[in-house]
């Protein structure tokens, strides 16, 4: 166990891995609370499974990108520590199931060998920053996004400003005007623009979400200039640590935010904390992702494609055009985003001779090879089919997106990834030709909470449940006319019609049947759906939610044998509150640690955000004793004014507030971390005492 120790080069990423050994240590003797070691596990990529005993380990990878190496050393870590599979995730991850909680460490150091990451995969964090997977290839770019998602990666890992907030945040980076990397459901979308002088910046969309409650976000800069982006971000984290909700995970999101405050008032307190950043510009190194190399130019010898109307069907489907005169970018559809760990091995070996050594993850769980020159093409295809890697309709209807569902969340309600399969049947059975129409897609999701992304689609599916015959039974919510407009415009799908799960291919059949009836000449389905309405599809759908004909077989999940039952498990998508008395309390002493140490090594600025999150961690411990638990960090401040400063119980000749808000009113100098940080001091010293007059009594 200890000898990732003298593996690790990075003694930053070491002390990363030695804490998480420690705190699994403390846990299992009982001297670490489960729900702060909850918090702390979920930063690292350890989350719960479904299944008791087990974790589900999330692997980081920005923007999607993952070499061939990193994929191998992936699919060893899976044999060894997981079940052999990996899982491709809308937000371009890889996930590793069935992992004991003890061996996460060991895993962790195993995977930094090949600069792979578990950090801030989960949790309260800034989650994978995610872009259009064809980036650097895409004909239709201003300029290539993947060195700005790099940045804003590398610039907020182990950031403090974002290490512990109410709940998560999500970025995304499109490469063009399609807006394929969904920029108006993220808190931060971004879209490359160059101006009229021919400068480079962003459109920015801000405080969008899917989730139960979707939210569109608002364009707040149609021009942000490219060395305010990881300044602008910076600002809006340290307003949603400071005023986002805590208690409510329901309502923890920025979206929620702008919604109580207003957007005017949140954007008024992003631009207030632009003197207490970092940095004030920041030039992105533009060589930080470099396109991968070609494979050099060979003499490929006449190959025979055994189907080749199957092979002009792949190439109509699954090959683009890149930006690179002369290559081509070619998709791999994944179905339900599972590759076992022996097909990635087979996958790298068919394809290492004819790509560059750089693979993208996509939004739809699929996998995207560059730089295939025209001639390798007909090669690459035999090499993929020979392993089965050649189905046709990548992103198109017959391409379904799909979350784990209760195959191993633990917030599914019922089955996605067999109705994923059993639907994509449908679709290559019934509607061939549709394998070309890329303008609908489907995707499911186990739940409401939309982690399949069926809220943004044409066609949606989320996992519910139905009553009938003193019985429950597995029921799917249709959702339709979702959806991307584009330049950061998106449609949220609606709710039609709530139906039993066994019945969502007869959904899928009599909505197909009638858009090929019904939809007119050169009419994409969000026309179609626009006009003929909503009612129409209910009453469309309706008789398809008749529960007084339910057979047998419909009490029983896709997927499954045993009759349906809800199990619902307590989800960690966003950790959870910490509110005890102690811990709080061990909480501040450990980052007003950090803030020494930040400040011992001249990071000023990190040192000041450690002292401010110590205050208030110390502050929120003495207002339980009081039964006050506020649900925002300024909360915390304010009441702690009105139950510690005006009373007289504590006097710092200013109020709590006035002391503790200097964090955005200076500049993060040596002379104010140090003077903030010996205030902080002397106020966790005063609430020790306190505490131990009060225990003593």
């Amino acid at each position: 166990m200890q000898s990732f120790r003298t593996e690790l080069e990075n003694p930053i990423i070491e002390k990363d891995i030695i804490d998480l050994e420690r705190k699994i240590k403390a846990f299992r003797d009982g001297t670490i609370h489960e729900e702060k070691f909850r918090s702390l596990r979920l930063a690292r990529g350890v989350y719960g499974q479904r299944q008791p005993g087990v974790q589900m380990v999330r692997i980081k990878l920005p923007f999607g990108k993952v070499t061939f190496k990193q994929l191998l050393r992936i699919a060893d870590i899976a044999d060894e520590y997981g079940s052999g599979n990996l899982h491709l995730t809308t937000r371009q991850d890889i996930q590793i199931h069935y992992v004991s909680l003890d061996r996460t460490p060991e895993l962790w150091a195993k995977l930094e060998q090949d600069d792979i990451t578990l950090r801030e995969a989960c949790g309260n964090t800034v989650r994978n920053v995610t872009s259009s997977p064809n980036a650097g290839i895409d004909p239709d770019e201003p300029f290539d996004v993947s060195p700005y998602a790099q940045a804003v990666f590398a610039y907020f890992l182990r950031n403090p400003i974002c290490q512990e907030m109410g709940r998560k945040i999500k970025i995304s980076f499109s490469s063009s005007d399609k807006d394929t990397a969904y920029s108006y459901i993220h808190d931060l979308g971004f879209i490359p623009k160059i101006n009229d002088k021919g400068e480079r910046g962003f459109k920015v969309m801000f405080a969008g979400g899917l989730g139960a409650q979707p939210f569109l976000a608002n364009a707040v800069h149609e021009f942000l200039q490219e060395d305010q982006l990881i300044p602008f971000t910076e600002s809006v984290l340290r307003v949603f640590d400071r005023y986002g909700e805590r208690n409510n995970r329901n309502k923890a999101r920025l979206k929620y935010l702008v919604q109580k405050l207003g957007l005017e008032e949140v954007l008024r307190l992003v631009e207030e904390e632009r003197m207490a950043n970092k940095v004030k510009t920041y030039k992105i190194d533009l060589n930080t992702v470099p396109q991968p190399q070609p494979q050099p130019e060979q003499a490929f010898g006449k190959v025979v494609v055994e189907n080749e109307e199957h092979y002009q069907h792949w190439l109509a489907t699954n090959v683009i055009e890149q930006k690179q005169t002369g290559f081509y970018g070619v998709y791999i559809k994944v179905q339900i985003g599972d590759i076992k760990t022996d097909k990635a091995r087979a996958f790298v070996e068919a394809v290492r001779p004819y790509v560059a050594d750089e693979i993208r993850i996509t939004q739809n769980q699929g996998l995207l090879l560059k730089f295939v020159r025209k001639e390798a093409l007909p090669s690459l295809y035999i090499a993929l089919n020979k392993i089965g890697f050649t189905a046709l309709g990548f992103d198109s209807l017959a391409d379904i997106t799909t979350c784990p569902g209760t195959d191993t969340c633990n917030l599914g309600i019922s089955n996605s990834m067999t109705l994923a399969e059993v639907l994509e049947e449908v679709v290559y059975n019934d509607f061939p030709e549709l394998i070309y129409e890329k303008n609908i897609n489907i995707k499911i999701s186990g739940c409401m909470n939309s982690c399949g992304q069926h809220g943004l689609a044409e066609i949606g599916f989320h996992g519910s449940s139905v009553k009938a015959e003193n019985k429950v039974v597995p029921a799917v919510q249709v959702m339709l006319g979702g959806g991307t407009v584009g330049n950061g415009i998106g449609r949220v799908a609606e709710r039609v019609i709530k139906v039993p799960s066994k019945r969502a291919t007869n959904v899928l059949h009599y909505l197909l049947n009638d858009f090929k009836e019904n939809n007119l000449s050169q009419e994409n389905f969000h026309q179609y759906y626009d006009r003929k309405g909503k009612d129409h599809f209910y009453q469309l759908l309706k008789p398809l939610a008749d529960l007084t004909n339910l057979l047998a077989e419909e009490f029983v999940d896709w997927g499954h044998e045993e009759t349906f039952v809800t199990a619902i498990g307590v989800g960690e998508c966003a950790g959870v509150v910490i509110d005890l008395v102690a811990t709080l309390l061990l909480e501040a002493d450990e980052k007003f640690g950090w803030a020494t140490a930040s400040l011992n090594n001249n990071a000023y600025a990190d040192a000041i955000y450690h002292t401010y999150a110590s205050m208030v961690s110390a502050a929120k411990s003495l207002l339980l004793d009081k039964s006050v638990n506020s649900s925002t960090q300024v909360g915390v401040i304010r009441e702690f004014d009105n139950h510690y400063v005006e009373t007289g119980e504590f006097n710092f000749g200013q109020s709590f507030s006035d002391l503790v808000l200097q964090i955005n009113k200076n500049e993060p100098s040596e002379a104010f971390a140090r003077a903030y940080h010996e205030k902080a001091a002397k106020f966790l010293n005063d609430i020790k005492a306190k505490r131990t007059a009060e225990l003593a009594n």
